[in-house]
């Protein structure tokens, strides 16, 4: 199941101010803002949702091939997370974050980042608590 999907913006002040307007008139508001202080480099992101849960993102920066595209695939535990990190290395993936909890996210939020081939963003995450 996708967990969320995010794009990369060239311009992030003109995406927000489009993307504010645009999906606000379909009833989506911003969920979240993440700071470039908070992830500890330059990506600055706004995830757009309903009910609490951010599904939607727009971010500053891509990965370094130029593609932009960021999908996060839903794990039931923990331990799915650990193994899709593993096996998406194992195939010619690209570390992009290692497993473990992401709390600017929320206090729960354990995600595994990788870069697949084409240089696209791929994460798996879990929201459970163990």
């Amino acid at each position: 199941m996708i967990d969320h999907i995010g794009i990369a913006v060239a311009d992030f002040g003109a995406a927000r101010h489009f993307y504010d307007a645009a999906l606000g008139a379909i009833g989506m508001d911003v969920v979240m803002e993440v700071s470039p202080e908070e992830t500890g480099g330059d990506y600055h992101g706004v995830g757009y949702g309903s009910g609490g849960k951010p599904w939607f993102w727009i971010g500053s920066g891509g990965p370094p091939s130029g593609a932009g595209i960021h999908i996060a695939f839903t794990a039931e535990h923990r331990a799915q997370v650990d193994a899709f990190y593993a096996a998406a290395m194992g195939a010619g993936g690209r570390d992009n974050g290692a497993p473990g909890i992401r709390a600017h996210y929320h206090p729960n939020y354990y995600g595994a980042f990788v870069f697949d081939p084409a240089g696209n963003n791929v994460e798996a995450v879990c929201h459970k608590p163990e």
